[in-house]
């Protein structure tokens, strides 16, 4: 089981944009002390709810600050970004930090984003399966042409090229946001391990990853590469000596964070979307996820990763807040909890 940390660079209420991010970065050195196997960082624009707006810029500074730790994004937005500039920056952090880099994509929401840079509502709506193949191809071949309806290029060639760098990995690893049947097709026929989210619980985790396994079969995916699928699962973690004063912790902090960031997203055509409430949704996560007593956090994951199948974890460690209270969060996940995982 790996069990990795997942951060948003959450602004709370009081905070300033530079104290969230300055907290991010300290949790991910903290992750790297306590052991922890990845960090996953995720991308939001013009929004509190994440300060983060370039996944792949932090993680290259994370890189750059880290020696064991792998970093990933979770996710980056293939919606708002050119797949060929995107490739270029991860085939860049995978030659240059010896493969310690993984790439999560996934095609983001209807937001005023696809209006600021200026790829529109189709980008997201129809434009993700063509943005996603023209990224895995410049990742895998030594040359593309862009010849879709939304990328059409002459042959350039790939440079740097991943493969050349490292003799084990053909480029860096590539995991696909999966929120619906749709999106699980699109991973499971590219043979591309799912990221899922933290509002799913066990058991709809386990129907998607059944459902990848059945559509990556018949798209004449090999057994070998089926079974070796490893799947993430992102969860919020929050560690105390007792249950309740873990979940005190979550439902006092997270409610104002999570009305004030999602209360700031604006669709770019104006539909309605209802966000969820803030309280019932803190309170379904700690129902989900590993929040309690060590040992609690232990059979959580354990239990999660037998129903599902799924071995990787992506862990919110930030859920109350305050900095000092996230690298203890974080140092008692790599003491208390990591050590009784298989």
């Amino acid at each position: 089981m790996r069990v990795g940390s997942f951060v948003l660079a959450a602004q709370f209420p009081g905070q300033g944009q530079g104290e969230a991010l300055h907290r991010a970065v300290r949790s991910v050195e903290v992750a790297e002390e306590a052991g922890l196997d990845t960090v996953w960082l995720a991308e939001h624009h013009f929004v509190p709810y994440g300060t983060c707006p370039s996944a792949v810029t932090l993680a290259a500074l994370l890189l750059g600050r880290t020696q064991r730790i792998r970093v990933g994004t979770a996710v980056s937005v293939l919606s708002t970004v050119h797949p060929v500039a995107l490739g270029e920056q991860a085939a860049l952090l995978h030659v240059t930090s010896g493969g310690r880099f993984s790439l999560g994509v996934g095609r983001g929401g209807p937001w005023v984003d696809l209006e600021v840079f200026g790829s529109g509502l189709a980008a997201y709506e129809q434009g993700f399966p063509e943005s996603l193949d023209l990224l895995m191809n410049w990742l895998r071949e030594p040359s593309v042409a862009g010849t879709g309806d939304r990328f059409a290029f002459r042959e350039v060639p790939v440079v740097p090229r991943p493969s050349e760098a490292l003799s084990d990995a053909p480029g860096p690893e590539v995991v696909v946001a999966c929120t619906s049947p749709a999106s699980v097709r699109l991973a499971a026929e590219r043979g591309l391990p799912m990221l899922l989210g933290m509002h799913v619980g066990d058991e709809e985790k386990a129907e998607m990853v059944a459902l990848w396994r059945q559509l990556a079969r018949a798209a004449g995916r090999s057994a070998e590469e089926i079974h070796g699928a490893a799947h993430v699962s992102a969860g919020v973690c929050q560690i105390a000596d007792r249950r309740a004063d873990a979940v005190e912790a979550l439902v006092k902090a997270m409610p104002g964070w999570l009305k004030q960031g999602l209360d700031a997203h604006v669709t770019v055509d104006d539909r309605e979307r209802r966000m969820r409430d803030p309280l019932a949704y803190t309170e379904l996560l700690c129902g989900l996820h590993p929040v309690g007593t060590p040992r609690l956090c232990v059979d959580r994951l354990a239990a999660t990763s037998e129903r599902t199948g799924i071995s990787r974890f992506a862990l919110l460690v930030e859920g109350s807040g305050d900095l000092a209270a996230t690298e203890e969060n974080v140092r008692r996940l790599g003491a208390e909890v990591l050590p009784h995982l298989g």
